[in-house]
């Protein structure tokens, strides 16, 4: 029998595809493989939105807390991690739904990782001097200035320009352009949205529920696990909002300073988000009513 393609399912933050995936897991008894950067971390629970235990309990997650904090999770690990998952999966004769928004992770799994030459470190280190003495944006020109599009996929995080900047100075050529690996399977995206103002609204509802819930005493924890300050940024400091809570948990901001803050970061992603479900993945993006219903006619084909 011929494996159908396996459905993905993404969408903004905030947008709600967690309690659509859970919705659509009892109903089709799926085990979901979380494709996000962030929910990898043990003890970042709260500021990633993650399943909390009674969901994790009703439906099986993967790829949620397979890291410490301490660690720089990366793009090769998790599609390893999740090719691996997907095939157990199979394997059980079980049907899995792969659900997130970081875009990198996705389009690795989904077209396959890049085929990059490995890091020098002392190139490497030579790019992130750079990038502290000339600052983001002087780096993110130069990138631009040769590939408009590469500049745009860096989403300006500084991790990947320095990596986009080593590799270039060394060969020529930017990181994307090395072409791919294999994927292990074939996909079927489904991406979603809604309506800016009432995306806006759940952003500005949901940040100020984390603050509430706990947040700041969470970004405390990661303060005294690994050094916000340190050279190159953390991976698990990256995930966004997470110096705002930790200025709330100092004194530094207050708490509506902080949700400000975290809303129109989240506002700007999200945006970010959409514009790549369409351009990179080339999908459209519908609503929640319409990818309900893409995905329950597809895994009624299983």
């Amino acid at each position: 029998m011929t494996l159908l393609p396996l459905p993905v399912l993404t969408a903004p933050t905030a947008a709600g595809k967690s309690s659509l995936a859970l919705e659509l897991a009892r109903q089709f008894d799926l085990e979901i493989v979380s494709a996000d950067a962030f929910t990898v971390y043990r003890g970042l629970d709260i500021g990633t939105a993650k399943p909390n235990r009674a969901d994790l309990r009703r439906v099986p997650h993967h790829l949620i807390d397979v890291a410490d904090v301490t660690e720089n999770f990366d793009v090769a690990q998790f599609v390893t991690l999740a090719q691996n998952a997907l095939q157990d999966i199979l394997n059980r004769g079980r049907i899995p739904l792969v659900v997130g928004g970081t875009g990198f992770y996705l389009s690795a799994l989904i077209r396959g990782l890049p085929l990059t030459p490995p890091s020098v470190p002392a190139e490497r280190e030579a790019v992130e001097q750079d990038l502290q003495r000339r600052g983001l944006d002087a780096l993110l020109l130069e990138i631009e200035q040769v590939d408009p599009a590469e500049a745009r996929r860096m989403e300006r995080n500084p991790r990947r320009v320095v990596r986009a900047l080593e590799v270039y100075r060394r060969s020529g050529r930017f990181p994307g352009q090395f072409g791919y690996s294999t994927p292990a399977f074939q996909y079927a995206v489904t991406a979603f949205t809604r309506p800016p103002e009432e995306l806006e609204e759940r952003m500005r509802q949901r940040t100020q529920a984390m603050l509430a819930g706990g947040w700041p005493d969470e970004a405390g924890w990661l303060a005294a696990q690994v050094d916000p300050d340190a050279d190159p940024r953390p991976t698990a400091w990256q995930a966004l909002g997470y110096r705002e809570a930790l200025g709330v948990a100092r004194g530094e901001l207050s708490v509506p300073e902080a949700t400000e803050r975290i809303f129109l970061a989240t506002r700007q992603y999200a945006r970010r988000q959409v514009t790549w479900m369409r351009s990179q993945l080339g999908v459209p993006v519908v609503t929640p009513q319409a990818a309900q219903q893409a995905l329950r006619e597809h895994l009624k084909n299983w």
